[in-house]
């Protein structure tokens, strides 16, 4: 489904930011390492602050937008699937939060380039900033001799 209107970008943002928080309140719950523990329920508060900025953000930018066309951004572009089953070790955990957060990135990065209004297309940017930072926060844990222990 293409995300032609600003409603239906900030829709699917806190649509997708309130999964990704469900997603990572499951897998925190999985983690046996509690470095790797700490670093989901973090990411999971951290959703739901994005999920309350995206409705705000949608709230008071909502009239500005309304008539603005935006083109290039589908919804199947930025969709996963991630099977969350027992029993689940913390490389599989580690492995759907890079995946999580690499969607994100993208989407916001995504979003951002094509939304007009200057302070939602920086709001977007910077939520595509704090993806780059998890990310690399993730990848140092894949590389932590503590997870490696816990293998």
């Amino acid at each position: 489904m293409a995300l032609s209107t600003f409603g239906a970008i900030m829709g699917f943002a806190a649509e997708t930011v309130g999964q990704t928080k469900d997603a990572y309140e499951t897998l925190a719950g999985k983690a046996r390492n509690p470095l790797l523990r700490e670093t989901l329920q973090a990411f999971m508060r951290e959703e739901g602050g994005n999920y309350s900025l995206m409705e705000r953000t949608r709230r008071e930018n909502v009239t500005e937008m309304i008539l603005e066309p935006i083109t290039g951004l589908n919804q199947e572009d930025y969709e996963v699937n991630l099977k969350m089953t027992d029993p689940m070790g913390d490389d599989d955990i580690l492995g759907a939060a890079l995946i999580l957060e690499e969607r994100g990135r993208k989407f916001f990065r995504d979003a951002s380039a094509k939304v007009p209004l200057p302070e939602v297309a920086r709001t977007l940017r910077k939520i595509a900033q704090k993806k780059d930072q998890n990310l690399t926060r993730l990848q140092g844990l894949g590389s932590d001799e503590t997870l490696e222990q816990s293998r």
